[in-house]
């Protein structure tokens, strides 16, 4: 199979570990200040009462034991031997510091895990998690996920984030000061955001330094405010093609040595629209960059 002309996060963790290793999505029953009444009750327009992107988490059960259960079937499905704990799940740093302390030392207590990747809103990183995440940095190999959305504060807030783009920008500037490695959420394709301020999103994360990125198409899922609005048939979403060259005008504009660990959702069994093929969608992208003949940095530029 001839190289990505990306930087895949795969190829890192394999570069790595010397091996295949999977990511274990875990429910650690964290809520978020977006829910709970401290910034908003409602959530994001996206995000389902079970929290966005989590539909096949089992709830209920330690985070040993989900981890135990799904690393067996993981392992199996595809001969992974090492594995990440993936907090998932709504917010992942918003409590006490004890209490993350406890379930990040029970996620690598558990055999076969080999990291941390760790899920957040960047208004719930106060300085004494930030140490508390740059501890672990320190000693593991430890991911922090940042909700983005966009660089348009506008978008943020027809989404109902809570926070702006410049809350965001802190956070990622506190982490990497601690050397904690940060990996950044984007949509492509929020309604009345402009090809061109999608794609300043990139020069937005060049300029932070952001060591990771995870594209996502806006994509509705059951039980949302979105979905509500798209059946109401006030939602307009992007054609795969459309969002193919979209992606591809993204990573040529993305500093090369940005890790990219998704360039498309996936909303599983809890997906309405669009109901697009994820291998195929991939393979466009693949072949779309094969044409132009470019690859990730090929026009990269720092700033907004």
């Amino acid at each position: 199979m001839p190289p990505k002309r990306y930087n895949q996060f795969t190829e890192e963790l394999r570069a790595r570990f010397g091996c295949r290793v999977q990511r274990i999505s875990v429910d650690a029953g964290f809520t978020c200040p977006n829910r709970d009444g401290t910034v908003g009750t409602e959530g994001c327009i996206y995000c389902s009462s079970r929290g966005a992107g989590a539909p096949g988490i089992a709830r209920g059960r330690s985070v040993a034991e989900q981890l135990l259960a799904d690393k067996e079937f993981l392992g199996r499905r595809y001969h992974a031997r090492k594995f990440l704990a993936y907090f998932q799940a709504f917010s992942n740093t918003y409590g006490p510091v004890e209490r993350l302390r406890s379930l990040y030392d029970e996620a690598l207590a558990v055999p076969d895990i080999v990291g941390l990747i760790v899920g957040t809103r960047p208004d719930c990183l106060p300085p004494a998690v930030l140490d508390l995440l740059a501890g672990y940095a320190r000693k593991t190999y430890l991911w922090l996920e940042l909700g983005l959305q966009s660089s348009r504060d506008r978008s943020l807030a027809w989404i109902g984030r809570g926070h702006d783009v410049a809350c965001f920008s802190r956070a990622a500037c506190e982490a990497k000061y601690r050397g904690i490695r940060v990996c950044a959420h984007v949509i492509l394709g929020v309604p009345g955001e402009s090809r061109a301020e999608m794609l300043a999103t990139a020069g937005f994360l060049n300029g932070l330094g952001v060591d990771g990125v995870k594209l996502h198409h806006l994509h509705v899922l059951k039980d949302t405010e979105l979905a509500r609005r798209h059946e109401a048939g006030g939602i307009g979403l992007m054609e795969q093609e459309d969002y193919v060259g979209l992606v591809c005008d993204f990573l040529e504009r993305l500093a090369p040595t940005t890790l990219i660990h998704r360039l498309v959702g996936d909303g599983s069994r809890d997906l309405i629209a669009p109901r697009w093929n994820k291998l195929a969608v991939m393979n466009a992208i693949d072949a779309e960059l094969e044409r132009r003949g470019t690859r990730q940095g090929s026009s990269a530029e720092t700033g907004d």
